[in-house]
């Protein structure tokens, strides 16, 4: 199946990219899940959509009397201070296209995770700085990571913001100019981190590449990005 320009007609409007970057998350875990992952790893999709967050800890409020007719503690009514700062924030056009791996370990342990990179997170500075940082985090606490970057109608390139805030040098020939597939991963030699990443460019019209997703320091399994391209394309109805 070759790589299709998912941002340029006859393929848009006609077929949403937000629908087949989440397809190929699932498609990417079902992979993962079935094939590829040793019995004590699994991988699960993360998907969010512009401004639509998840709540880790929330306070509700109810309505009515508690079970039994238990009244609840009175609370005490606190007026807070005045902000020191009040300022506008731009929290919409967020996207999460995530694949996590994980290791149960008795509770889960984050061991891999696939970013695909979406037009919000490349479309301004703060964007392609926090998904930097994301990736850097990540890598540091020793999590491996692949990125693949399919959009065609923004520029930024994300690998060479992600070396700039690891302060890594690009690499002979300046980092790729369209479009790429990458993947990382630290490792401790001497007593000093080393990051080290498979480099992949892509080409509207040609297959994607293989990859391989580190586990730990010594244990990677191959990712077939075109096996999940064609999964996705076949079950979204999508022909050339």
């Amino acid at each position: 199946m070759p790589l299709l320009h998912h941002f340029h007609p006859p393929f848009a409007p006609v077929r949403r990219w937000g629908s087949f970057h989440s397809a190929w998350v699932n498609a990417i875990t079902q992979q993962l899940n079935r094939e590829l992952l040793p019995p004590d790893y699994y991988a699960e999709p993360q998907v969010q959509l512009g401004n639509q967050f998840e709540i880790d800890v929330a306070t509700l409020e109810r309505e009515g009397p508690l079970q039994g007719g238990t009244a609840g503690v009175a609370t005490a009514v606190w007026a807070p201070p005045q902000p020191t700062r009040s300022v506008p924030v731009d929290f919409l056009d967020w996207e999460v296209f995530e694949v996590q791996v994980l290791q149960d370990l008795g509770g889960p342990q984050l061991r891999a995770a696939i970013e695909l990179v979406s037009p919000a997170k490349k479309d301004r500075p703060s964007h392609r700085e926090a998904f930097a940082i994301k990736c850097g985090s990540y890598l540091q606490r020793g999590v491996s990571v692949i990125v693949v970057d399919v959009v065609t109608e923004r520029t930024a390139n994300m690998h060479a913001e992600i070396l700039q805030r690891l302060d890594v040098p690009e690499e002979a020939g300046g980092p790729p100019r369209s479009l790429y597939a990458v993947a990382y991963r630290t490792v401790l030699r001497h007593e000093q981190h080393e990051l080290e990443y498979w480099l992949e460019r892509l080409s509207l019209g040609a297959v994607l590449p293989m990859l391989p997703l580190w586990l730990n320091v010594d244990l990677c399994v191959p990712l077939s990005l075109e096996d999940s391209y064609v999964a996705t394309c076949e079950s979204l109805r999508i022909r050339t």
